[in-house]
């Protein structure tokens, strides 16, 4: 048994589907494609220092890495590190070697802080705090069957909202990018967070291949996007919610469970049969919102960190 650690091949699709079986494996309720790998890895900006990590027993991809530095953040020196191994070939060093060579990936590129999302399960939790990683706040999985499960049904809109498509924005994705870069400063976090690049959001997050455009429900108010839910789909039918989020002056208005409904009946209409969220359990609202669609939380995971030293 020999387990080794090197960076992924974004153009050797053994590399990806590696990586994706791993993915699927150990977070089932995350989408993941060989497609969207290679264009995370490709399209990262140079700034993120982004690099993909897989651990090979034997000719084998058995865990995965992601690890770069937090670019948006307006504190410097801040990183996140991602480890995942399967759980059938755990304890023999592929986590280690993977959190190895992390750690000095991030050293060498400048990062002062390290944080990380661990499973909240035994061997996850126990793993990190081996690694001096200290717990902090967490976010709930969810998923909702949408094959036996029964949607809300469609309502009509209220006067002056209209409900379009992300597709509809295509020759002017920017209103989308102005609402998008809003809602994601608002989100219960860890580290602060500035979008306001768009052509680095459209080369990384409008381009991204689980986008679903036609999916993707927009609520108008006067001409502008108020509320939106983002919808990613992995052509293996699951859909999952990428973001759902509201302008701050649009609020309290019902937008949001609007345009999330009707993307869970697009997303069923279009032979999608499970439907998956995240949500950081600070974020009552949109747990409310979640549990009024009859979304059930099927794991959670913990933030960590630690200093770099």
């Amino acid at each position: 048994m020999t387990v080794i650690v090197r960076g992924l091949r974004p153009d050797d699709r053994s590399d990806t589907e590696g990586f994706t079986r791993v993915r699927d494996l150990v977070l089932p309720f995350v989408l993941t494609t060989p497609d969207a790998v290679r264009h995370t890895l490709t399209h990262s900006p140079p700034a993120a220092r982004f690099r993909v990590l897989l651990a090979e027993e034997d000719g084998e991809i058995t865990g995965t890495a992601y690890v770069g530095l937090i670019h948006e953040s307006p504190e410097p020196g801040r990183g996140f590190l991602n480890v995942h191994v399967r759980l059938d070939r755990r304890g023999r060093g592929a986590g280690t070697l993977l959190a190895r060579a992390g750690d000095e990936h991030l050293a060498a590129v400048g990062a002062r802080k390290v944080f990380s999302w661990v499973l909240d399960e035994p061997g996850s939790r126990g793993f990190a705090e081996r690694r001096g990683l200290r717990a902090g706040r967490a976010a709930h999985f969810q998923r909702l069957d949408l094959v036996n499960g029964p949607l809300r049904p469609l309502r009509e809109p209220p006067p002056g909202v209209e409900l379009r498509t992300a597709a509809d924005f295509a020759d002017d994705p920017r209103p989308l990018f102005e609402l998008d870069a809003m809602t994601a400063a608002d989100e219960p976090s860890d580290v602060e967070y500035a979008f306001d690049d768009y052509e680095a959001w459209l080369e990384e997050t409008w381009r991204h291949p689980l986008q679903a455009h036609d999916l993707t429900v927009v609520a108008v108010v006067d001409g502008r996007p108020a509320s939106y839910s983002v919808a990613y789909t992995d052509g293996k039918g699951r859909y999952a919610t990428a973001m759902t989020g509201t302008a701050r002056d649009r609020r309290g208005r019902g937008l949001a469970k609007l345009a999330k409904n009707a993307s869970l009946h697009r997303a069923r209409a279009a032979g999608c049969r499970e439907a998956f969220t995240s949500n950081d359990t600070g974020n009552e609202p949109m747990l409310a919102i979640n549990r009024w669609f009859g979304y059930e939380i099927c794991a959670t995971e913990v933030g960590h960190v630690r200093e770099l030293g």
